[in-house]
Parts: C-alpha cells; sequence; structure tokens
C-alpha cells in the first residue's frame, strides 16, 4: 500500500496519504477514490460549502467506527488554507476550516472526512444566515412515498412565502430541502422560519407529516427545524454519506422527486450523472429570498405549543422506559435485544416506531441512547424502568470551565 501521493489540484500540492486505504470496503472505494469523486463533482459540492465555515467529521477508524467531530481546524494546516472563527454559547471559540476550492476539498477529504458539513453562513458574516435547510426525518415504518408527498408539501409551504426550493436526497434515510435567503436575518429568525415551514406543513397534511419536538410524540414525518439553530449542520450537496453502499446526497430537480429512488445515487452513478446532466442545483446562488412572509405567518400562527413540565426534568407525555446510553450504536442495539430477550411478550405489543434511537451530541462524537414506549402496550403488562444495560457517560471526566 502506498504511503502517499501528491496530487496537483486547483495550482496547489495536496498530499494524499495512504491513497489505497480502504473507505467502503463492499464499494471498493479508497481514499484516493473518494478524492478523485470530490475532484470530479466539484463545481457542485463547492456551490454547498465554498466560503462557508464547516466542521470536520472525521471517519479516521473508517466508516464502521464512530466518527468524530472536530471544529478546530488543525495547527498543521497549509498557509492556503482560510479559517474563521466561531464563537459558541458556551462561551468558547474555535477557528473553523473554510474550503473555497478543489484543493481544499482534497484536503479535507484527507483528513478522513467523507461527508462536508458547513454551516448556513459565509466567513464574511458568520451572524447572517443565508441558508434554510429543511430535514425531512421519517419515523420508522414510514415509507418512501410519504416522504416524498412530504417533500412536496414543503416546496409548496416555501414557494408560497417567497422562496425557491431546492431538493436533495440525505444519503440516509430521509430528504433534505434547501432555500437560499439574503444574509438580512438572526439565527434565531431563521430557525423560526424554519419552525414555521414544519408548523404548516403539519396543518397542510397532518397525515403525513409532524412538527411535534419530543421524539416520542411524533407519527409520520418529523420536518426537522432545530437544523436552522446556531452550531447545526447538515451534510451538503454531493456530499457521500458512511454508509456501505457509498450513497451521495444528491439534487434532484423537482419533475425526479416523486419517482426517485435513494439507493440509486450512489458515488458511481452520480459520477455518470454529474458527467451527463451537470448540477441541478447550478442555479440556487440567484434564487435568494425574503424570510418576510415565513416570519409573517409565524404571528398568525403564534407562539408554539410547548411540551408540558413538572419540577426539574420534563415529564413525558408517552410511558417511556430508557434501556440504554453507549459510545456505539451497535452496543445500544445489542443492549436492546438483551431487554427484548427479558421481554418477549412487551416485544409482541411493540410498533417500529416505538423504538426510540436517538444519537446524542457529546463532547466530540454521538453517542446512543436507547428508549421504548410502552404506549402499545396493556397496562398491567408494562415493565417497570429497570437499570440501564449500558450507561455510557459520554461527560466523565470533564472538566467544567
Amino acid at each position: 500500500m502506498a504511503s502517499s501521493r501528491v496530487l496537483e489540484v486547483a495550482g496547489r500540492e495536496v498530499t494524499i496519504t495512504h491513497p489505497d486505504k480502504p473507505i467502503f470496503r463492499s464499494a471498493g472505494y479508497t481514499k484516493l477514490d473518494l478524492v478523485n469523486y470530490y475532484l470530479a463533482v466539484a463545481d457542485g459540492a463547492l456551490r454547498g460549502v465554498s466560503g462557508r465555515p464547516m466542521i470536520l467529521k472525521r471517519f479516521v477508524k473508517g466508516i464502521e467506527q464512530e466518527a468524530f467531530f472536530q471544529k478546530r481546524a488543525p495547527g498543521n494546516r497549509p498557509d492556503w488554507l482560510e479559517v474563521a472563527e466561531l464563537k459558541y454559547a458556551s462561551g468558547t471559540s474555535a477557528e473553523e476550516v473554510v474550503v473555497r476550492d478543489p484543493a481544499g476539498l482534497a484536503w479535507v477529504i484527507n483528513l478522513g472526512c467523507v461527508d462536508l458539513n458547513p454551516h448556513p453562513v459565509h466567513a464574511e458574516d458568520l451572524d447572517r444566515p443565508d441558508e434554510l435547510r429543511i430535514d425531512l426525518d421519517p419515523v420508522p415504518g414510514v415509507s418512501w412515498s410519504q416522504i416524498v408527498e412530504v417533500a412536496e408539501v414543503a416546496r409548496g409551504v416555501l414557494t408560497d412565502h417567497g422562496l425557491t426550493a431546492w431538493p436533495k436526497t440525505s444519503g440516509s434515510r430521509g430528504f433534505h430541502i434547501y432555500a437560499r435567503v439574503r444574509p438580512e436575518w438572526t439565527y434565531a429568525q431563521l430557525r423560526l422560519a424554519a419552525e414555521t415551514v414544519a408548523r404548516e406543513c403539519e396543518n397542510r397534511a397532518p397525515e403525513l407529516a409532524t412538527s411535534k419536538w419530543w421524539k416520542e410524540d411524533r407519527e409520520g414525518v418529523f420536518v426537522d427545524f432545530n437544523q436552522n439553530a446556531k452550531d447545526r449542520t447538515v451534510a451538503s450537496a454531493y456530499s457521500v454519506r458512511a454508509v456501505p453502499d457509498a450513497r451521495v446526497s444528491t439534487p434532484l430537480t423537482w419533475d425526479e422527486v416523486p419517482g426517485c429512488d435513494p439507493a440509486e445515487f450512489t458515488v458511481g452513478t452520480v459520477l455518470d450523472r454529474y458527467a451527463d446532466i451537470g448540477d441541478p442545483w447550478a442555479g440556487i446562488g440567484d434564487s435568494a429570498g425574503s424570510l418576510d412572509g415565513l416570519l409573517a405567518l409565524a404571528k398568525e400562527l403564534g407562539p408554539a405549543e410547548k411540551p408540558p413540565k413538572g419540577t426539574g426534568r420534563r415529564q413525558p407525555t408517552m410511558p417511556l422506559v430508557e434501556i440504554a446510553r453507549s459510545k456505539t450504536r451497535d452496543e445500544a442495539m445489542d443492549a436492546l435485544d438483551t431487554w427484548y430477550a427479558r421481554h418477549p411478550a412487551v416485544k409482541a405489543h411493540l410498533q417500529p416506531a416505538d423504538v426510540l434511537v436517538d444519537g446524542m451530541r457529546g463532547r466530540s462524537s454521538i453517542w446512543y441512547r436507547i428508549r421504548v414506549n410502552l404506549q402499545h402496550v396493556p397496562e398491567g403488562e408494562r415493565p417497570e424502568q429497570e437499570d440501564l444495560i449500558i450507561d455510557y457517560n459520554p461527560w466523565a471526566g470533564m472538566q467544567l470551565p
């Protein structure tokens, strides 16, 4: 296996270490293959990330292991790579990577990044976002056709309020819809506008979509508006996702949406597609609109319903039991199987949406929580809360400032 390879990219030299390292073993793609993919679709990929600070989501041990999130740009970065200093609610700050050309793309992929996760702002104005992002997140058991239906509803809401909707597959279970906005509003206003999209989707299609914040209360497709909160990022257009078949978060035209199949968009097929038709989002940069329409609708709808609270921690409205908190998803699912073995009669009553698998943000990586909603289990057969099968604490040893 070659130890490194130097590429000439955009007039710069970029060293790719371990270019033959397998990244997608079943699909047969190496690190160099991944770099070459991003270079081939560079115009489209840069349309989503150029000039935007990004969090580095690094799979240094391969896609089979959990990624870690790195906000701060490495100290040994090349002198031509830009950074922007972002400040966080915790009072800390970090200089994050800003990519502007194909050489920057190659450099971040060499670090072990598989997908690209930019903020919805440009480095020149870090407090005024210019991109509203809707993430359609289906409850387990929801069909792909229902997700597509909700996408059309969301498109209608955005269009009716003066914004152009741009669709793409997420490369995962859901679907993404973006709208460019003029950088004239705050993050709080952007999130309120996105929440209003979610609420209006629910109003227009209550049998299909939900805006309910608490996971156990959802049915259908959750129109996730919180991706517009400050410090949140979403996998951008042409990002390869860390799944075995190397799926790609692929920009589409709206004519393609009704019949699209996310499994068809992989590194190999997207390379062919891009060479044939180019980027369906080529015009997104000229489509920036106003948030005024959605903010006016927010006033008409009034404040969103707040979940009931008790003293101290929130009191859930559903009969929940917590099973495990674990460092990895595999450990969490193994714990769930252990719980099933203890309660086989309970398992028979559960529906797919009753098993809540939460990916939780830790200090630098995702950890997992498993809960079970016992709403479909007869009251007399519901087990009590037991000791967690795994009780991982992501904050252990952390020194508070």
